[in-house]
């Protein structure tokens, strides 16, 4: 059945990169020419984007891209759905491609995250209690210019609620299965350890290794990073987010955007864990093509950033 999703799925991909470049070679526009064309119209779509639409790297999901493709139907004067018609329906936007109501991607499910503890020797990692608590965490998360994942970075301060604390656990979902596990690196004050990967779910589960253990009430900061290889770069569906398991006091959050590509509008969203209750209000960018959110003693639940 999986089979059968997927060769749809790269047969329309091909389909509409096949009539696309046709589109462009008959019209004898260039794609530069063809972006100032969208802009004057009000649509902001990259040279890089249309590259990788024509060549079948990337076929447009986003529901400005879908827009877009109206428009360019229009500059490249082929019949009103020639080339929309050719893309499948969306896929649902969040963590590994899963949302549930309200727009909040859906924890990590039990039944696929048990094997790779299992394999790095945490089985009980989801019911005992660990004596290491996240107190403080920062993530970077870059965009490329062709809206993909690029990297993210993040920064952890750990407290220890017994003594001979030395590693923490990282679990991390890829948002596009298919483009294959980000390459995991450790900064600074830590080295990964037994790592297991499920890439038809898109999930790592790694050690991260203190360089020395901490004591009850010491701290230690670690920083690691998440690297996309590109362009182009993993589909992330406009949005990234953490989901705690326990409480947080401090996370905060930054996405980056390509310079020249932040998207008008961004937003924060969270979901309580314990409530269910659910939390979304606009952000506003900084002169950085980048914008930010924190939360504060967040946790059990999900918080992240996403942008049109």
């Amino acid at each position: 059945m999986e089979g059968s999703t997927s060769g749809r799925a790269d047969g329309a991909r091909t389909a509409f990169a096949t009539q696309l470049r046709a589109a462009i070679a008959t019209s004898g526009l260039s794609l530069d020419r063809i972006q100032a064309r969208l802009r004057a119209r009000g649509v902001v779509v990259s040279v890089t984007a249309l590259s990788y639409w024509q060549s079948g790297k990337r076929q447009p999901e986003r529901q400005s891209s879908l827009s877009a493709v109206r428009t360019l139907e229009e500059i490249l004067d082929v019949p009103a759905g020639a080339l929309l018609g050719l893309l499948p329906p969306p896929r649902p936007r969040g963590g590994a491609g899963k949302r549930q109501a309200g727009g909040e991607p859906m924890t990590f499910p039990r039944e696929t995250l048990q094997p790779l503890l299992d394999k790095v020797g945490a089985p009980d990692a989801l019911d005992r209690q660990h004596p290491l608590k996240l107190v403080g965490l920062h993530d970077l998360c870059e965009i490329a210019a062709d809206g993909g994942q690029r990297a993210v970075t993040a920064r952890a301060v750990f407290q220890a609620g017994a003594d001979g604390q030395d590693r923490w656990l990282l679990v991390y979902t890829q948002d596009d299965p298919a483009a294959g596990p980000p390459e995991l690196h450790a900064v600074r004050n830590c080295r990964v350890g037994r790592a297991e990967v499920d890439e038809a779910h898109g999930l790592i589960v790694a050690e991260l290794v203190f360089d020395q253990p901490i004591d009850r009430g010491e701290t230690h900061l670690i920083e690691y990073t998440l690297t996309n290889g590109g362009p182009p770069y993993p589909e992330c569906r406009n949005t990234y987010y953490r989901e705690f398991r326990r409480p947080v006091r401090e996370y905060l959050l930054e996405v980056r955007f390509a310079p020249g590509t932040a998207p008008e509008r961004c937003w924060q969203y969270s979901r309580n864990g314990a409530t269910g209750s659910r939390a979304r209000r606009p952000l506003k960018l900084d002169g950085g093509d980048g914008v930010h959110a924190v939360a504060l003693d967040f946790g059990p639940g999900v918080f992240g950033i996403d942008w049109d």
